[in-house]
C-alpha cells in the first residue's frame, strides 16, 4: 500500500487542515456547540463511512447534517422513515412511459431519494426490516437493484441515520449485523448552559446565515484516497488488534471484566473501521501518520455499536462507553512490538 511520502500529498494534508477549520467556522454560524459531533462526522466522511446519530429530538441533528452538506457542496436528501415506508420509496421504481409521438410504451426508472451525495435517514428504526435492508444494500454496494437492472449511486455517497433513544414502542431496532455496516455511532448530547443560551438568542431572531462552500464533492473523493495513504505502524496495528480481540469474551485476550460484561465483541470489521477512522482523524489535523491518540479518540464512536453487553453489565450500570474506557485503560502498549528503531517512544510523544 502506498504511503504519504510526496510533496503534493503533504500539501494536500495542510490544505485539509485549513479546510476543516473553515468548515467548523461555517457550521458554527448555524449550529451552536456540538464540536465533537462535527469532528466525528468529518472523520466519517473522510473515511468514506456511514454514521448513526443518536440523540433526543430538538438537538439540531437535521440542521447539522444539511449545513455540513452545504459546506462540502454535496447534494442533500432526507427521508423520514415511517412504518409504512416501502423499499421503492427509497430506491425508486419502474413506471410505464408512453411516447406520445410513436405511441410505444416502455418502462422507465424513476430515481428515489437515495440518489444523492449525503442522505439523512431520519429515525431509521421506525421502518420495517425490509425497507431498512433496501437502504443498507445501497450503503454497502453503492448501487441499488430495480428488477433485473442495477443503478450506480452518485459518488461520494454517505448515509447519516438518526435514532431516538427515548421512544422504543413501534420501532424496529437494527440488528447487530446491520449496525456493523456503520462506521460510527455518534452520540449527540444536550448543549451546555452557555450554548443553550446562545441557541435561544440565535434561533428566535430574524437573522438567517447561509454557510459557504468550502470543499467540492470531487475534492472529498480525492481526500478519501489521501486518507487511505496515511501510514500506520505495525506497532499500532498490533495495538488495534489487541483492543479488538480483547472485546471478545472467553478468548485468550479477554480480561476478566469483559467475560463478565460483554456477550459479543467486535469482529475484524471493527478493527478495520478503527484504523480507517484513526487515519482520517490524523489527516484532518494535517498529521502524516496515525498516533495512539487518534486510535483512542475514535474508539468509542467506532466500537460502541459493535459491543453487546450482558445483563450483569446493565445491572451494574455499565454502558458500551464505560466498557471501552476501561478496555483502553487496561490494554497495554506493548513495547516489544515497537521494533528496535525507537518507534515506541516516538509514537507516545506524538
Amino acid at each position: 500500500m502506498s504511503e504519504i511520502k510526496t510533496a503534493p500529498d503533504m500539501v494536500a494534508l495542510e490544505k485539509l487542515k485549513v479546510a476543516q477549520e473553515r468548515i467548523r467556522e461555517q457550521i458554527r454560524t448555524v449550529v451552536i456547540g456540538q464540536d465533537d459531533v462535527v469532528e466525528q462526522l468529518l472523520v466519517s466522511i473522510l473515511a468514506g463511512g456511514h454514521c448513526i446519530l443518536e440523540g433526543v429530538p430538538g438537538l439540531a441533528k437535521t440542521l447539522l447534517v444539511s449545513t455540513l452538506a452545504k459546506s462540502l457542496s454535496l447534494d442533500f436528501g432526507r427521508i423520514q422513515f415511517t412504518p409504512d415506508l416501502m423499499p421503492a420509496d427509497i430506491t425508486g421504481t419502474d413506471v410505464i412511459y408512453e411516447d406520445r409521438q410513436s405511441g410505444t410504451r416502455e418502462f422507465k426508472f424513476i430515481e428515489g431519494p437515495i440518489f444523492t451525495n449525503l442522505l439523512l435517514a431520519d429515525e431509521i428504526n421506525r421502518t420495517p426490516p425490509k425497507t431498512q435492508a433496501a437502504l443498507l444494500q445501497g450503503m454497502q454496494e453503492k448501487n441499488i437493484s430495480a428488477g433485473t437492472k442495477h443503478y450506480q449511486l452518485p459518488r461520494p455517497f454517505f448515509v447519516l441515520a438518526t435514532q431516538n433513544p427515548i421512544e422504543q414502542e413501534g420501532t424496529y431496532p437494527l440488528p447487530e449485523a446491520q449496525l456493523d455496516r456503520f462506521l460510527m455511532k455518534i452520540i449527540v448530547k444536550y448543549p451546555t448552559r452557555d450554548e443553550e443560551r446562545q441557541i435561544y438568542k440565535a434561533v428566535t431572531g430574524d437573522d438567517q446565515v447561509e454557510p459557504e462552500s468550502t470543499l467540492t464533492g470531487e475534492e472529498v473523493l480525492e481526500l478519501q484516497h489521501l486518507v487511505r495513504r496515511v501510514p500506520i505502524s505495525d506497532f499500532l496495528v498490533d495495538y488495534t488488534m489487541d483492543l479488538i480481540r480483547a472485546t471478545r469474551r472467553d478468548g485468550d485476550d479477554a480480561p476478566e471484566f469483559i467475560n463478565r460484561w460483554v456477550l459479543w465483541g467486535a469482529g475484524p470489521r471493527g478493527g478495520q473501521s478503527l484504523i480507517l477512522a484513526a487515519k482520517a482523524r490524523a489527516a484532518l489535523y494535517g498529521r502524516p501518520e496515525v498516533t495512539v491518540e487518534d486510535l483512542q479518540a475514535v474508539a468509542k464512536a467506532v466500537l460502541r455499536h459493535r459491543i453487546v453487553l450482558s445483563y450483569n453489565a446493565e445491572s451494574e450500570g455499565q454502558t458500551p462507553d464505560t466498557v471501552i474506557e476501561k478496555l483502553i485503560e487496561e490494554t497495554p502498549l506493548q513495547q516489544s512490538a515497537a521494533g528496535k528503531d525507537g518507534q515506541y517512544e516516538r509514537i507516545l510523544k506524538s
